[in-house]
């Protein structure tokens, strides 16, 4: 059973620190008097004694508390410049980070969960002993952090006084990771006593990159323990691995909404984004997707921008489901962002409007940036991922190197975007209608369905499948993503969907607040059409369409074709909106492409999930009874006009 505070606390055990008198201590020994009288400010006694254990653990040469005043994100970038971690590019407050080449994304093969013995975690999830644990960072944190700069930093998962916000403690040796955690969350030093007393809790996460070299790799680990709210990382710099208020205290929030905010609660993978619709009026959606299948792309379609990645959602007195970004900035893949698909970003590459860190790109000689499908002419050498590069230059498997690597970086606050919603900040959330699943889909589902129930829906999110991307290392094929939240869900994926169904169904949500819930694919190809080859069908820009037409059949304002999975967007539904929404033409021959249901492919769909849950603990009987009346209607369907069965067809039904 997961417990909080359960088991020995490693931290604590390590540093020996229990009190704040000995904390106070502590302070004062590894302090100068301007640090000391910061950290004096912070009187949560319990984030007093973790800090000081985590100084007398990694025995730093200094401790630098990080208050996010303007003289203290400086001395950050300073310190970053001079220790080589960061280097300034051309463009005023623009530099360039380089983790090591073997370490370009997420060590999902050396990433663990902390659990007391009897705990139940995800099948799709590593786990470490809490005592195989203690032995790791006794052996390789103790002294980890010698002749390095310890900077200890306090920022608010999300607005300062948010329902869902969590305090936490970011501590890192690493500039970089600290400069990251400027650029995507709100420091709330001043705030932070009254926050983790108004939340009753807060995370701790603890980094050092140690001595930073290739050959300490095999060693690196990412530890969540998931008993003491608290994350560890090391030897590593690469920002998935070692920001850990980012994915790391995500991974804690799910368990916390799962175990003990059931029903009131999620913590997704998600973006959050308001879709203007007729009059001016704009809509809030969330949506899922894993890295690599659109996810930032969906989010800029809206209007008005709240997050590209993360989101805590709950379920308020007045009966609306409301959400808010815990992050303040994106953490954004660079590769493919142009000046067609992309020209805000573009916009803020080029110019100084924004404070951006790069990370694993091209630096030419004129310290300017270039990444792969940018575009633009790149340059025959330059400076890479890989070191000295030229064009032509191979790896050690004879594969040629690109100029930017696939999972290379951009990370930069929010509030530069020309659709950054100001509501981004506000405590009280975005009222949430549309609720989305998209995964990377080439040969199955149309590009967007909306469920007829909750049940469904969830079913819809439980669904998800993707293809290995190289936010990853280790993970190769094509996988299932269930909620696109499956790498973040600690417990068994069982509790996890219990607590989808009790939130989505529950009596709280006013009917007129009771959103939509619904599937997007942006990747059936031509080969899975009746074509050939495995070009994508449509363009990038549809999207538009797509989230055009879920915004008015939120608002009852468009019909749809019922069908076994869902509803099915009709065709002169959709002609109107590629006029009005992208000034494209909308060819019927297209749309029969799109939106005919190919039964043997659904049906194998079905059959994998089905089989796949029913290898694990605790799930739902009701996903297998959907499944099972999906599957027996489509069949029947099938029976009736063959195995590709198009909309006209859908419309007249048995």
């Amino acid at each position: 059973m997961y417990e909080l505070r359960k088991g020995i606390d490693i931290l604590t055990h390590i540093g020996g620190i229990k009190s704040d008198k000995d904390a106070e201590k502590i302070f004062k020994d590894n302090m100068d008097d301007s640090n000391f009288k910061k950290i004096q400010k912070i009187t949560n006694e319990e984030a007093r004694i973790k800090i000081a254990n985590a100084i007398v653990m990694g025995r730093p040469d200094s401790v630098f508390v990080n208050t996010g005043s303007p003289e203290d994100q400086q001395f950050i970038i300073d310190l970053s410049i001079k220790t080589g971690e960061e280097a300034p590019l051309a463009i005023k407050n623009h530099t360039i980070h380089y983790d090591l080449a073997d370490e370009q994304a997420r060590i999902i093969d050396r990433t663990y969960y902390i659990t007391n013995d009897d705990e139940k975690v995800s099948s799709l999830a590593l786990r470490i002993s809490r005592q195989d644990a203690l032995k790791y960072v006794q052996d390789y944190m103790t002294g980890i952090m010698k002749g390095m700069t310890f900077i200890v930093g306090f920022y608010s998962r999300g607005p300062v006084g948010a329902h869902a916000t969590i305090p936490a403690i970011e501590a890192t040796t690493s500039c970089y990771v600290c400069h990251s955690a400027e650029l995507l969350y709100r420091n709330c030093f001043d705030a932070f006593d009254a926050e983790a007393k108004r939340v009753g809790h807060f995370f701790t996460n603890i980094h050092s990159q140690g001595p930073n070299r290739p050959e300490d790799l095999p060693n690196a680990r990412v530890f969540m323990d998931r008993a003491h709210q608290t994350t560890y990382s090391t030897f590593c710099t690469y920002a998935g691995n070692t920001l850990l208020i980012k994915k790391g205290n995500h991974r804690l929030a799910v368990d916390r909404a799962t175990y003990y905010r059931r029903g009131k609660e999620i913590s997704e993978h998600m973006f959050i984004t308001g879709v203007q619709g007729p009059g001016g009026r704009i809509t809030f959606f969330a949506g899922a997707a894993p890295s690599g299948c659109g996810k930032t792309t969906t989010a800029m379609t809206g209007q008005e921008f709240i997050s590209d990645d993360l989101a805590q959602i709950w379920i308020a007195d007045d009966g609306t489901i409301r959400s808010v970004n815990p992050e303040a900035g994106i953490f954004g893949i660079i590769r493919d962002v142009n000046w067609v698909d992309d020209p805000m970003m573009l916009k803020l590459f080029r110019n100084e409007k924004a404070e951006i860190i790069f990370s694993n790109v091209l630096i030419d000689e004129k310290k300017d940036p270039h990444w792969e499908g940018y575009g633009e002419e790149a340059p025959k050498k330059g400076f890479n991922f890989q070191g000295q590069w030229e064009e032509g230059k191979k790896d050690k498997k004879g594969k040629p190197v690109p100029i930017s690597h696939p999972n290379a970086r951009f990370t930069l606050k929010s509030n530069v975007l020309d659709n950054y919603s100001k509501k981004m900040e506000d405590p009280a959330g975005v009222i949430t209608k549309v609720f989305t699943y998209s995964g990377r889909d080439s040969d199955t589902m149309p590009p967007v369905w909306v469920a007829k129930n909750p049940d469904q829906g969830v079913v819809i999110g439980a669904s998800l499948v993707s293809q290995a991307t190289a936010t990853e290392v280790g993970a190769t094929g094509v996988k299932r993503s269930p909620w696109a939240n499956q790498a973040f869900i600690p417990g068994r994926l069982g509790d996890y969907m219990h607590a989808q169904f009790e939130f989505y169904n529950s009596d709280k949500i006013k009917p007129e607040h009771r959103p939509i819930m619904a599937g997007l694919n942006y990747f059936l190809t031509h080969g899975a059409r009746g074509g050939q080859g495995d070009k994508l069908i449509g363009e990038k820009k549809d999207v538009y369409v797509w989230m055009g037409w879920l915004e008015r059949r939120v608002h009852n304002e468009v019909g749809a074709i019922d069908t076994p999975v869902g509803f099915l967007p009709k065709y002169d539904d959709l002609k109107e909106l590629f006029k009005t929404i992208i000034n494209k033409d909308y060819d019927r021959k297209l749309y029969d492409k799109q939106f005919s249901l190919y039964i043997d492919n659904i049906v194998k769909r079905i059959d994998l999930q089905t089989e796949a849950y029913k290898k694990d603990e605790n799930i739902p009987e009701k996903i297998f009874k959907i499944y099972e009346e999906q599957k027996k209607a489509l069949l029947a369907l099938k029976e009736k006009y063959g195995p590709i069965v198009t909309p006209d067809q859908l419309e007249k039904g048995l």
